[in-house]
């Protein structure tokens, strides 16, 4: 177990790389308990999500989900959030639980310059439950009258779950198939032990933080508090794909406009190490011998059986295919840039 954020939370049950390993083959249900949530409404609520994130809200419909960043002035990453929109003037925002205080203070102290919004933490009306794998559509669609097929990705639908009223969202935050449940957290324990228990033939397995950590870092999404915060900008964390530059003004576009127009000094890569050796956050990354960035993220990969990691490089070195050092255990080991993100579902 470890704490997270004030949750008792467990890194894993046994056997993490089994965990890993059952979530990209057949299904790993995991406890996103930490998850904070964070709900605005009123006629002005778009207006305030439009200018503090770098997507652009208003094309979502009812029942989709957008990746987005709450975005400091600099352009820099306050968190990396989900907006889910419930109704035309009412989003549900999912954000990592670490930062829950920070970013609702921060979109409180926001709020009133754009008038008619109200700003709520809805944390504690939810547990929240996560099924990844390609078994997760079958298992979850036994327990629940909600057709879970004519969900697309990055969309959310409402039903019930082993008799628990639900919203069931499709993020695939693992690179595989999976579904988000949130549910009222009396009912957090039956859901979960009914998943397990329609899950079993299926070989699904509970799975915790180190499994979690290897499968995102596999499927390139970032982490807050390591590869991305307050220090890094969108652009240089490789995120141009939730900026939204036509959307008008919005908080921190002139300095990532400035930033994309002068170019960019940094940029984060991912890489596979070419020695034996496995590289971890903090690791110096080095061009003969002088260091040049960080290593962000680093783990020995149980679905490509090789190390990967993700590092900031001097963007002249963040080319795919040039070599590097990472200074790993009192020795410079080589690595290489590789694309992202590292593993992709098979299609079909």
């Amino acid at each position: 177990m470890a704490d997270m954020a004030g949750w008792e939370m467990p890194v894993s049950y046994g056997d993490a790389d089994g965990e890993h390993v059952a979530s990209r083959h057949r299904a790993g249900l995991f406890d996103l308990g930490d998850t904070g949530l964070v709900e605005l409404a009123g006629s002005d609520a778009l207006s305030a999500l439009r200018w503090l994130t770098s997507s652009d809200p208003a094309r979502l419909r009812v029942g989709q989900i957008q990746h987005a960043a709450l975005t400091t002035a600099e352009g820099t990453v306050l968190d990396e959030i989900l907006i889910h929109r419930l109704a035309a003037s009412h989003f549900l925002l999912a954000v990592n639980g670490a930062n829950l205080k920070t970013d609702a203070l921060w979109i409180l102290g926001q709020a009133p310059r754009f008038g008619d919004v109200a700003v709520v933490d809805t944390s504690s009306r939810y547990a929240v439950v996560s099924l990844q794998g390609p078994a997760s559509r079958e298992v979850l669609q036994a327990l629940t009258g909600a057709d879970l097929g004519s969900v697309e990705e990055f969309a959310f639908t409402y039903g019930e779950v082993a008799g628990a009223r639900a919203t069931i969202s499709r993020t695939v935050w693992s690179g595989e198939d999976g579904f988000d449940v949130l549910i009222p957290p009396s009912s957090a324990l039956r859901v979960w032990q009914a998943i397990l228990q329609e899950g079993a033939d299926a070989g699904i397995v509970p799975a915790g933080l180190h499994a979690l950590d290897t499968l995102r870092l596999e499927a390139a999404w970032r982490s807050y508090g390591a590869d991305i915060d307050e220090t890094t900008s969108v652009l240089e964390a490789g995120l141009e794909a939730i900026v939204a530059w036509d959307k008008g003004d919005f908080n921190g576009r002139a300095a990532l406009a400035e930033q994309q127009a002068t170019g960019l000094s940094r940029r984060l890569v991912g890489f596979e190490m070419a020695d034996a050796a496995v590289a971890h956050a903090g690791c110096d990354a080095c061009i003969a011998g002088a260091k040049v960035g960080v290593v962000t993220s680093g783990a020995e990969s149980p679905q490509l059986v090789k190390a990967i990691g993700l590092a900031y490089l001097p963007v002249a070195h963040a080319k795919t295919g040039t070599e590097f050092e990472v200074h790993v255990h009192g020795r410079h080991a080589r690595a290489r840039v590789v694309a992202l993100p590292f593993y992709q579902r098979p299609k079909g």
